[in-house]
């Protein structure tokens, strides 16, 4: 690298960190950390299934059943399931109007099974759907739901039936793992030739109160009072930290855009388990703030960074163990929500040299901007409202730099990108060229008029 060229990256460096301003954060960040409740579900269920798609939550399946557990076979969150009442329905609720629509039903009513999204579609599989304590009254049903026809489809059932199971995509394939009765099985589903294959065990067995999350195409399945991860790619298992609870009814994961990236386990509200937060770059957990309404078997569900909890039932002792199923749908906040800066990709420009003076100006943004500038070789920024034409660019180097601002205040900046105009040096041609093209055509014009009067003066001198 010369030394001049050394300089302007230092200069340009400078001149950078000094536009680069620390932004307020907006006060919606004090509601981090905390619950709030939305409008409950049309009707009330416990052990249904979530998913999202296109912003859009949709709570399928569960059991209506409220009322005594007629056997005495473990804590609330197994005893309901003697109790029948399994439907499928299916609602979809809109976290932007706060509003539930029902919609088509899920051809097998049943309970505990695992949803997964892949290519918009839902795919519910596994689960309850006779009520009893009998490990045959588990299903491998596999159904898939399309929220943008409003239909369902059949597909090849799960090799081995099992409810309470979690399920994950990664590269295109979907992961059910552990559940009950079979506490160790992996299975992996490939939608597009709707077939099954096995994959290694769970080494420590994960069943009822497992949940799951995908990160960076990894499995993480909390269960067992441990951490798992499985990598679908060397098809092995590794540990992580110990979660604070054994396991719980929920799990979701930020995605790093509006709150940080992490794992959400939620269980209900109980002053012993508390709910906890996974960073999967620091390998450490951290506890959040309790439900506010004590339920088990709830869904949770994840739309632009916020955490949605909803329905599940409750459970008296002091009734001999009323259970009670629940519409409600809370919602949490997650910590450092607000505070992540918008992502800026620039396109264009590249570090390259341009035999042109206009250069196009191509970036991206990560989430919706509110205001977006650039600055041209340290110079006042300049406001666009997106891609634009950088026009009368001077011979030599510039540099420039692309800033994004979102709701909460957050100001994000793209790299530094350093480019070139080539010397204008390419004007000697053109006029050469054009006065070529002007000598070409005065001498056809010459040449023309010479031979007409030539034609004319022996046409007289015949005559």
């Amino acid at each position: 690298m010369s030394k001049c060229f050394a300089i302007v990256l230092v200069l340009v460096f400078l001149t950078a960190s000094c536009i680069i301003a620390v932004m307020p954060v907006s006060a919606a960040t004090a509601l981090e950390n905390s619950w709030a409740s939305k409008a409950p579900m049309h009707q009330a269920r416990t052990g249904l299934g979530v998913a999202v798609v296109n912003g859009k939550i949709y709570a399928i399946g569960g059991s209506t059943a409220s009322g005594f557990m007629p056997s005495i076979d473990g804590p609330a969150v197994l005893g309901y399931r003697d109790l029948g009442g399994f439907v499928g329905t299916n609602e979809e609720y809109d976290p932007t109007t706060d509003t539930w629509t029902t919609k088509a039903s899920m051809p097998t009513p049943r309970i505990v099974f695992a949803t997964a999204v892949y290519q918009n579609k839902i795919y519910c599989i596994g689960g309850r759907n006779v009520a009893g304590s009998a490990s045959g009254y588990y299903s491998g049903v596999n159904e898939v739901y399309d929220p943008t026809t409003n239909t369902w489809e059949t597909k090849a059932p799960m090799p081995t039936a099992r409810g309470w199971l979690t399920a994950g995509v990664v590269n295109g394939k979907i992961y059910l793992i552990g559940g009950s009765p079979n506490d160790t099985f992996n299975e992996v589903y490939n939608p597009a030739t709707d077939s099954w294959a096995t994959k290694a065990s769970v080494p420590i067995a994960v069943g009822m109160g497992s949940v799951s999350a995908v990160v960076d195409n990894k499995i993480y399945v909390i269960g067992s009072s441990k951490l798992q991860i499985y990598d679908p790619e060397t098809d092995k298992w590794s540990q992580g930290a110990s979660p604070l609870s054994g396991g719980g009814y929920g799990a979701g994961m930020t995605s790093g855009v509006l709150a940080p990236k992490r794992i959400y386990v939620i269980v209900s509200k109980n002053d012993y388990i508390p709910n906890g937060v996974y960073d999967t770059e620091t390998d450490s957990w951290m506890a959040i703030a309790d439900l506010p309404t004590r339920r088990f078997n709830f869904g949770v569900a994840v739309v632009n960074d916020r955490l949605y909890t909803i329905g599940g039932h409750t459970y008296n002792v002091g009734r001999n163990g009323y259970v009670e199923t629940v519409a409600v749908n809370e919602q949490y906040t997650p910590m450092g929500y607000g505070s992540i800066p918008p992502v800026v990709s620039l396109v264009s420009p590249e570090n390259k040299t341009y035999t042109a003076s206009n250069v196009s100006l191509t970036f991206t943004v990560n989430k919706p901007p509110v205001w977006l500038g650039y600055s041209l070789d340290g110079q006042e920024t300049v406001t666009v409202s997106g891609n634009t034409t950088i026009a009368g660019l001077t011979s030599g180097l510039h540099n420039i730099t692309v800033y994004a601002k979102d709701a909460f205040e957050n100001t994000g900046n793209s790299e530094i990108i350093i480019f070139s105009i080539a010397k204008e040096t390419e004007t000697f041609p053109t006029t050469w060229v054009a006065a070529a093209a002007a000598t070409i055509a005065i001498g056809s014009v010459s040449l023309a008029a010479y031979h007409t009067k030539r034609k004319n003066k022996k046409q007289k001198t015949q005559t």
